[in-house]
């Protein structure tokens, strides 16, 4: 794979102009299309790309924002990333939250206004495993509209189980798509194990979890040869997996708590910038109309407020990325720094001046 993947960054980077012209003439877009738009060729079209992309945003999407927040519920991990706050050699308080303190956080997450909720971990299944998520779907589900995780791997049966848990939607990013780098990055831990990461969105299709959510770690490989295996990676799920959704996500390196730059990986030169990112973004909408494209508050409030129209159709607010952060934003056990700092309400107000309207609930589950 690493050679195919030596070879594809060699084709991006060769891309010319008339590649991109190309690309943005066409109504359908190949893979091929696509990383001309994402080449350094296409970053002096961004102009063309961003008007293109916020047309095919409106008509697919609407004038509308779909609204989450993350809920932490352990900072426990057993992996060794050496990028990430939670790695298990980090001298930071490990905290699991309890059902009830679960519980105190969904309260305070309501009364932000929040109904769609991503419930994330740390990758520990013997301690936060399957019999914990059980308890915390249980008791959480019925207070919520849109049940989202983000957890270790697990396996078809398990996903199954969770779904009928009313599980809604499964992230599983990959970090980077280059085996070679991922190992080089994850050194202990079932996270060394790339084939069984890679392969979890098709378990979650397999189990007919809503919608598949996947994305690199922008920064830890070539951000252009991981985004063109994302775009694939996105396509075969929604061929293979049709009655699922798919959600793509741009989180870029972050410094971490305990570790100010990620492992050394945040001064490496892959990093890429937010001028890059737009051009990422954009180049996903006109490649994928039907996907969803979310950003967290990992970017900053002036990047966010520019590129929310031109293509994103979900994003945080207000996250905390710390268990307990919600009822106790004192504690700081953060995984990693966020720069987006505004409150609900300052968030909401940008929507409203871009012309776009939050919405809080994805669907609900009819009961009788």
């Amino acid at each position: 794979m690493q050679q195919d993947l030596t070879h594809l960054a060699m084709s991006i980077n060769s891309k010319t102009a008339s590649d991109v012209e190309r690309a943005l003439g066409k109504e359908s877009l190949s893979l091929d299309d696509f990383m001309a738009l994402i080449s350094p060729a296409g970053s002096h079209y961004l102009e063309a790309m961003a008007s293109r992309a916020q047309a095919l945003t409106r008509h697919r999407f609407g004038n509308t924002m779909q609204l989450f927040v993350p809920l932490y519920l352990s900072n426990l991990c057993a992996n060794e990333c050496t990028y990430c706050g939670f790695t298990m050699s980090n001298k930071i308080k490990r905290k699991t939250l309890s059902i009830s303190e679960a519980l105190t956080e969904i309260e305070a997450i309501k009364g932000m206004g929040f109904s769609q909720v991503l419930l994330v971990t740390g990758e520990h299944e013997t301690k936060v495993g399957m019999d914990y998520f059980e308890q915390a779907l249980s008791a959480i589900r019925d207070k919520i509209s849109y049940l989202m995780m983000e957890v270790q791997p697990l396996k078809r049966e398990q996903y199954q189980t969770l779904k009928h848990l009313g599980l809604d939607a499964v992230l599983v990013y990959q970090e980077t798509y280059s085996p070679q780098q991922y190992a080089s990055y994850h050194t202990r831990g079932k996270k060394q194990d790339f084939l069984w990461r890679l392969e979890a969105s098709d378990r979650i299709g397999q189990a007919g979890i809503d919608k598949i959510g996947i994305g690199a770690l922008l920064g830890l490989g070539d951000w252009r040869v991981d985004s063109a295996m994302t775009a694939l990676h996105g396509k075969l799920i929604q061929q293979y997996y049709w009655q699922s959704r798919v959600s793509i996500a741009f989180p870029r390196l972050r410094s971490c708590e305990g570790n100010s730059t990620g492992g050394n990986v945040l001064t490496n030169n892959k990093l890429p910038n937010e001028r890059d990112l737009l051009q990422l973004i954009c180049a996903h909408r006109l490649f994928n109309p039907q996907a969803e494209l979310s950003l967290s508050t990992r970017e900053s409030a002036v990047f966010r407020d520019g590129v929310m129209p031109l293509g994103i159709t979900s994003m945080s607010a207000a996250s905390q990325t710390q268990p307990g952060g919600y009822s106790k934003p004192s504690q700081a056990l953060n995984q990693f720094d966020i720069d987006d700092n505004r409150s609900v309400p300052e968030v909401i107000n940008a929507m409203a001046r871009q012309g776009l309207e939050p919405v809080w609930k994805d669907w609900m589950q009819f009961r009788l």
